[in-house]
């Protein structure tokens, strides 16, 4: 594991997922608080109205930050939290929350990379339309505004969107994620406008915080792989990158999005004037969270891309049902660093679920999630040596939170949170990435 002696350890968490106290302070509803009361849409009827209850305990799990030695943390702020209506009035009770965590985080001596939007949209905006209707996209450069001048004083380091194809895909046009629809129309119209609000929320970012920032958007991706070297395969696999990598890898890049996908999808993207300019403007990084690869076979009769991923006989899969491919980690980390010419690469959420048990004396041994970690960060490594320029890797997630539609049940942490009493526990995965981090910062240290 040689790494850069400026390479960052961090972990990654997002506020709905972590943060419970779903009507403290002003906070109103999210669409996600609405998801989880659409019956059999989240597993065992979950929500996140405790989850880890961190908005009450973040000290608690600063000094657990401190305690794994991290360089960087990686969270999210609530819109609902601060603008509750999306637009409009501000929430002062929200933004304080904030702006105690960060001071906290500075004075223990870690750095906080802030994420504007992982998800949580207020409902009210959701009524008015939600991410297929432009409008929203502005709103969300208004609040980018306000976050940036209360923080911008000392963060540097912004995240604008997060995968922004969980909630265009799989929000809009798969149903399983909120806001629960099926409609391909209102998906292509969500992701440019998710695109948009990215490039107009980085200017706002740019024009209200008092220190020079560093921003990125966020793109989970997948190397894709054709489950057969047969022509509709090989074509399926085509429409799979570009379904998954290229329609938000392209239009960031001043390249546009791939005509080959919107003659697949047969709904154009609702661009305006200076729409592309706008979504292709620099940025300082590039943010790639990464869980696996696709292997993909000729789906006709599926939804687009008309593509299906296929199961890898004999593979290694973790809790979710995802394969084990290091190497893949590696494969997009050089893609970036090539074909997209990334200057500054953070890998901002790499992290396993695992069927974690807990010993007779607390203790969690995770060992499938040790050798996770360790065939990941290695993977690092080897891009690093190949010259992909990566400066950083945020291990998801630092705590046992709410999995989305998989609910409280599916556990990423390095530590581990009882849901009956919040108690944290530490596991063997979090003390492994400690001795790690130990090591990469004492010089001659092996890891």
């Amino acid at each position: 594991m040689n790494l850069p002696a400026d390479f960052l350890f961090g972990a990654a968490t997002s506020a709905y997922q972590i943060e419970g106290a779903v009507t403290a302070d002003g906070r109103l509803p999210s669409i996600w608080d609405d998801f989880c009361k659409v019956p059999g849409a989240v597993a065992g009827g979950d929500t996140g109205d405790v989850t880890c209850d961190h908005y009450h305990r973040w000290r608690e799990d600063i000094a657990l930050m401190r305690r794994l030695g991290l360089d960087a943390y990686r969270f999210s702020v609530a819109w609902p939290r601060v603008v509750p209506r999306g637009a409009g009035q501000v929430n002062g009770p929200g933004l304080d929350f904030y702006d105690r965590l960060v001071d906290a985080l500075l004075e223990a001596g870690i750095r906080p990379f802030v994420t504007l939007y992982h998800w949580d949209l207020p409902s009210a905006l959701q009524e008015q339309g939600g991410w297929p209707s432009r409008d929203t996209a502005g709103h969300f450069a208004d609040y980018a505004a306000v976050v940036a001048a209360r923080l911008g004083d000392r963060v540097t380091d912004w995240t604008t969107i997060n995968e922004p194809l969980c909630t265009a895909w799989i929000g809009h046009l798969e149903g399983r994620f909120a806001p629960g629809l099926r409609d391909l129309h209102q998906a292509v119209h969500a992701s440019h406008h998710l695109l948009l609000a990215h490039g107009l929320g980085a200017a706002a970012v740019r024009a209200h915080a008092a220190s020079p920032p560093s921003i990125g958007l966020v793109n989970n991706l997948s190397p894709i792989v054709a489950a057969s070297d047969r022509a509709e395969d090989v074509q399926a696999a085509t429409r799979a990158d570009g379904h998954i990598n290229r329609w938000w890898l392209d239009p960031t890049h001043g390249r546009g999005y791939p005509a080959d996908m919107i003659e697949v999808y047969g709904v154009e993207p609702p661009v305006r004037e200076s729409d592309l300019e706008t979504i292709a403007a620099p940025v300082e990084y590039t943010g790639l969270n990464y869980y696996f690869r696709q292997v993909i076979a000729d789906d006709p009769d599926g939804p687009a891309p008309y593509a299906r991923q296929v199961p890898v006989p004999g593979a290694q899969t973790t809790a979710m049902g995802w394969e084990v491919h290091a190497d893949g980690l590696a494969d997009l980390l050089l893609r970036l660093g090539g074909e997209y010419a990334a200057t500054r690469i953070y890998v901002t959420e790499s992290g396993s679920a695992w069927d974690d048990k807990v010993g007779a004396d607390g203790s969690i041994d995770d060992q499938d999630r040790i050798a996770y970690l360790e065939d990941h960060l290695a993977a690092v490594a080897r891009a690093a040596a190949a010259g992909a320029p990566v400066k950083g890797y945020f291990a998801w997630s630092l705590l046992d939170n709410f999995e989305w539609a998989d609910g409280l049940d599916k556990r990423f942490g390095l530590v581990h949170v009882d849901r009956a009493t919040q108690d944290r526990t530490v596991k063997a995965s979090g003390h492994r990435y400690a001795e790690i981090i130990r090591a990469h910062h004492t010089p001659g240290g092996a890891p």
